[in-house]
């Protein structure tokens, strides 16, 4: 029966952490992008983060474009939400392992991020290519300035976009990297849970 409980209490921080970390990268990734701060998404992000980003940013600076106090916030609902899988699993805490874990976490869902919004961009493409959808728009704004670079690259292939492709390459070597250093780094199963 503790091992249910214990089960039940690993899926709860994986979905209330982890939704809330993916709502926070993204607030991040918006602002690093310049998204359409109107989209109505856009709103929701902001509001859901407000509450706990405001403290922190009265603290720590942005350093140009790049909203470091989101990231800050990023790395402590990662490293809170690790610290209690590895106290409800019972393995041993390394404070720097876990903070190392946290940033190939947070990185792995940057990753996942970008390759489930060219997986969307791509369907989407397909089967609604005017689509004025509120988050088409900011998945498009999101991964413009991956995609865009790459597709100047390429020669004209007659209207068929193919730099979605080179992009999936790209990030499919960094999550090789990333997994690589995590399993190199005895990372606990408990908190494979959250790649």
């Amino acid at each position: 029966m503790d091992s249910l409980f214990a089960e039940i209490g690993l899926m709860f921080i994986n979905l209330v952490f982890g939704l809330y970390l993916l709502v926070v990268l993204l607030r991040f990734l918006f602002q690093l992008v310049r998204a359409d701060f109107y989209n109505p998404i856009s709103q929701f992000v902001l509001k859901a983060t407000n509450p706990l980003l405001m403290p922190i940013r009265k603290v720590v600076p942005s350093i140009g474009s790049i909203d470091t106090s989101s990231l800050v916030l990023a790395l402590a609902v990662q490293l809170l939400g690790a610290l209690l899988t590895l106290l409800i699993v019972g393995a041993g805490i390394d404070p720097l392992m876990l903070v190392v874990w946290s940033l190939c976490l947070i990185v792995n869902l940057i990753l996942q991020i970008y390759f489930f919004g060219l997986i969307i961009t791509v369907i989407v493409s397909w089967i609604a290519p005017q689509s004025q959808n509120p988050a088409i728009a900011l998945i498009h704004q999101l991964l413009a300035p991956v995609t865009n670079p790459i597709r100047k690259m390429l020669p004209d292939m007659g209207g068929i976009d193919i730099s979605p492709i080179f992009v999936f390459f790209i990030i499919m070597v960094l999550k090789k990297v990333v997994y690589s250093f995590m399993a190199s780094s005895s990372m606990p199963l408990a908190l494979a849970m959250f790649v």
